[in-house]
């Protein structure tokens, strides 16, 4: 845990976001896999890790905004627990790590929100994201679980999205930290993808490795040679000559700040030209987008510089045509790139995404679009300093997509299908950084892992 004043100084600042009612943080639960003895590793809700920090199951967070006071509501454990777990320290210890004084048994919740109610006093919640809380809450609350979403509280979202995606310099020495094991994980993984070598003995591998150095794995290691399916978590294919693997791994440590770095490298250890040309022109779309970052830039529009590096070497390439820009603008690029720049990072891999992307990366100002491609960009505000975000470009030769495309002639006046079809084998690139807004610009979070061909290339050959 961070020092207790730092708790109670995140705590202050929400206060002074709020007029008044009750908060409420319920901290996760225990949840079983296959029976209930039998239970996944525990992580506790990212909400109550910021403003609590604590790292047991079954406890429960609230601000009294009226009364000024915080409670900690959990339950001290008894001989039984004892017996199976150790001694741990008890509830009020836990709380003064957090800068509570009170506490009360986890039983007594129920009546204090009950009285709250019937007093007409309003109770801040967010959305929840587990079927047991949202369960809890409504039993708390005597509502519909159903529905229970319904009556989340857009102050309370609005004012933990103002806090919580300014990072302070602990936030980010934290999230350094898992890169630098990141660094090693994807390092590992450049040096073991070899021809004849299972997908699952690397992500086994790079998956141990954040275990024994950091915590687990910030997400299910996305490592494949079929690059063109965006988030694929099948790791059963044998690495083979002429493919190109994608790896998107990170790690998060006991304070559960993450990291997030995805590489793609050519098997073997060598680029071919049709490779090193793709894969250039999604690294310039990778280091063009993030030169431009800096504080008051709407993110979207690091987006669209993307897109349009991307559909520039592609024109040049032979596999667009026509007007890079306004291919950009009509879309056409999306063939190619169809998911978002980017995201925020932080407790979560997707900062804060569990309250609703729109109210974290859209605001009055900027709102969503409903296109394909750029509605799938997750952030699209304007910067802050503080934001830590991931700038993620790539190029990807999707199969079905391709072919609904050339079918339905879509963009033809900017997309080459009869080009683009000789690259259906090809898979997909994709790179990403992790990088923090700073007053004058950005700064590339981390020890550099290897990008450029010749790193690559260099370091595959060891």
């Amino acid at each position: 845990m961070f020092p207790s004043t730092i708790y109670s100084e995140r705590r202050k600042k929400l206060r002074s976001e709020l007029s008044g009612g009750i908060v409420l943080f319920l901290g996760n639960t225990d949840v079983a896999f296959n029976y209930p003895a039998n239970q996944y590793t525990f992580r506790q809700d990212s909400n109550f890790s910021y403003f609590f920090g604590l790292d047991h199951p079954d406890l429960a967070g609230l601000m009294d905004l009226d009364g000024g006071k915080d409670i900690i509501f959990g339950n001290d454990l008894d001989i039984d627990d004892i017996i199976w777990m150790g001694q741990q320290p008890s509830i009020a210890e836990q709380a003064a790590k957090a800068g509570v004084t009170v506490t009360f048994p986890l039983v007594e919740l129920a009546e204090y929100i009950g009285m709250a109610v019937a007093k007409g006093r309003r109770i801040h919640f967010v959305p929840t994201y587990r079927a047991e809380t949202r369960v809890q809450l409504a039993g708390l609350l005597a509502n519909d679980h159903h529905k229970i979403h319904d009556h989340a509280s857009h102050d309370l979202i609005r004012a933990i999205v103002k806090l919580r995606m300014v990072k302070d310099e602990i936030e980010v020495k934290e999230i350094e930290k898992m890169i630098d094991v990141a660094y090693t994980m994807h390092t590992t993984a450049m040096k073991m993808a070899m021809p004849g070598v299972v997908e699952q003995k690397i992500a086994g591998t790079i998956e141990g490795i954040a275990l024994a150095n950091a915590g687990p794995v910030s997400f299910p290691v996305i490592l494949t040679v079929n690059g063109q399916t965006l988030h694929n978590h099948y790791h059963g294919n044998v690495l083979s000559e002429g493919r190109m693997m994608v790896i998107d791994a990170g790690c998060e440590n006991e304070l559960h700040y993450a990291s997030d770095i995805t590489r793609t490298v050519p098997v073997g250890g060598k680029f071919s030209q049709r490779q090193r040309e793709i894969y250039e022109i999604v690294l310039k779309a990778n280091m063009e987008a993030t030169k431009a970052v800096k504080p008051g830039v709407p993110f979207k529009d690091i987006h669209i510089l993307a897109a349009t590096v991307i559909a520039k070497g592609l024109t040049a390439l032979g596999l667009m045509k026509g007007d890079p820009k306004e291919a950009v603008a009509n879309g056409a690029h999306t063939l190619f790139f169809p998911h978002g720049l980017g995201h925020p990072l932080g407790l979560d891999v997707h900062d804060l995404e569990g309250m609703g992307e729109n109210f974290v990366g859209y605001d009055s100002e900027i709102q969503r679009s409903k296109e394909f491609g750029l509605g799938f960009l997750r952030f699209g505000r304007k910067l802050q300093t503080g934001f830590v975000m991931t700038i993620e470009p790539g190029i990807y030769f999707i199969p079905e997509l391709i072919g609904i495309w050339k079918k339905e002639n879509k963009n033809a006046d900017f997309i080459n299908y009869d080009k683009v079809m000789s690259y259906l084998d090809f898979g997909g690139i994709r790179i990403e950084d992790d990088v923090l807004v700073t007053a004058d610009g950005v700064r590339v979070l981390g020890r550099p892992i290897p990008k450029t061909v010749e790193e690559i290339e260099q370091i595959m050959g060891k």
